[in-house]
């Protein structure tokens, strides 16, 4: 095998013959096998492809992760990437939308195998460019033209690239964002005092957010509004909400069909507030947020709403909600749920479990501990939240 001969991870490796992609493993990536049996883990890599090159990004005792730079036998499902940053911000651009949609199927599939043989539909609006509302940028300095310029930071690497055009994000937020960093080169501002630019818009393409500088705290920004299934959130641009509105959406109608005609819900992780107040504003609701900016914003969405309890506290220290008589909601960060939690769930066995997941590496985990101990998967089911990227957002229902 030859390769350059660096000593950093960043370097390039020519393997003595291609090696070849076999699957998608649940992250996204192309997983291959190494002429020592060692795993190996390629972003801009299909099935059935042969990585010629590749650029080393990390190297661990049983598996590396690269980029794949030159392609044997190219996928028939391969395309052009709309931008040069893709391996940046969405590294699935290099598939066809139909083949994106099998792939993320199969990947829940693979996951869900000892746990679920029907099928699993996956929900989407059909937009597959230009559906974030939140853009963070980094800032670059070109030596060409003595200009700041917007970019992003190179899969695997320190450096940057610049970003010249975007697909995905809001055409407002790039918009504002060339705005933002036109104005730093008239003033002949320096890029290295900042440490991103941060954007968010909402339905109607209100912009708000600015730039971070370094060493300095964090502007506190305008706010926006959004309304989710004809409730009106407020919410930070820099705080947590969610990215595909459209699609939540769809997400947020499904977990309503679910709740039913339940009396009590408790939602946990709930955020500022927008599954339950969307899907049990008329039930007897409790919402647990452990984040202080979140829960500034989910006590101001309960306002009005007298049935609605916001509690500020860890969801794996709420368990005194979790009542038999209860259905739960469900939307743990990518670590998934606390073991305590878990634990409780199933001494306690609420009537109905609805999770929604970001990570469904780790719900299978959770899932799996629930189904031992009694609880029926009743439905699964996959929204495209991230089309261009290998992000599934999964919702699982259980019931005792």
């Amino acid at each position: 095998m030859s390769r350059n001969r660096k000593r950093y991870l960043d370097e390039v490796v020519i393997p003595d013959k291609p090696i070849k992609v076999d699957k998608f493993a649940p992250t996204g990536q192309g997983v291959g096998t190494l002429e020592n049996g060692m795993k190996a883990f390629f972003w801009n890599a299909l099935p059935n492809e042969g990585i010629k090159k590749y650029r080393l990004t990390k190297k661990k005792s049983s598996f590396i992760e690269a980029v794949a730079e030159e392609i044997e036998n190219p996928s028939k499902n391969r395309i052009e990437p709309k931008d040069e940053q893709y391996l940046s911000t969405s590294p699935w651009q290099i598939m066809s939308e139909k083949y994106e949609e099998e792939s993320k199927i199969a990947v829940l599939k693979e996951l869900y195998r000892n746990l679920w043989d029907k099928e699993i539909p996956l929900k989407s609006d059909g937009n597959f460019y230009f559906y974030r509302n939140k853009m963070e940028y980094s800032l670059y300095y070109d030596f060409e033209d003595n200009l700041i310029k917007p970019a992003m930071h190179l899969r695997g690497s320190h450096r940057k690239i610049i970003v010249k055009s975007s697909s995905l994000e809001r055409p407002e937020l790039f918009k504002k964002a060339e705005e933002i960093i036109a104005e730093l080169n008239s003033n002949n501002d320096e890029a290295r005092r900042y440490q991103s630019l941060l954007l968010r818009c909402n339905k109607k393409g209100e912009v708000e957010g600015g730039l971070f500088e370094k060493k300095q705290p964090h502007p506190k920004f305008k706010n926006l509004e959004d309304s989710l299934l004809g409730k009106t959130y407020s919410y930070s641009p820099n705080g947590f909400f969610q990215i595909n509105l459209p699609v939540y959406e769809l997400a947020l109608t499904r977990i309503k069909e679910l709740v039913g005609d339940a009396s009590r819900v408790l939602d946990l992780y709930s955020g500022v507030g927008t599954i339950g107040l969307s899907v049990a504003s008329d039930k007897d609701l409790t919402l647990v947020e452990i984040d202080k900016s979140a829960y500034e914003e989910l006590e101001k969405n309960c306002e009005n709403i007298k049935n609605a309890k916001p509690v500020l506290a860890k969801s794996e220290e709420a368990l005194e909600y979790i009542t038999p008589d209860s259905t739960v909601i469900l939307d743990p960060p990518r670590a998934g749920c606390d073991k305590k939690l878990v634990q409780k769930l199933t001494e306690v066995k609420p009537k109905r479990i609805i999770y929604l997941s970001c990570s469904p590496i780790t719900q299978v985990r959770d899932v799996e501990v629930l189904v031992k101990d009694g609880f029926k998967l009743t439905s699964l089911e996959a929204f495209n939240f991230f089309p261009r990227t290998p992000h599934i957002e999964s919702l699982a229902c259980l019931e005792r």
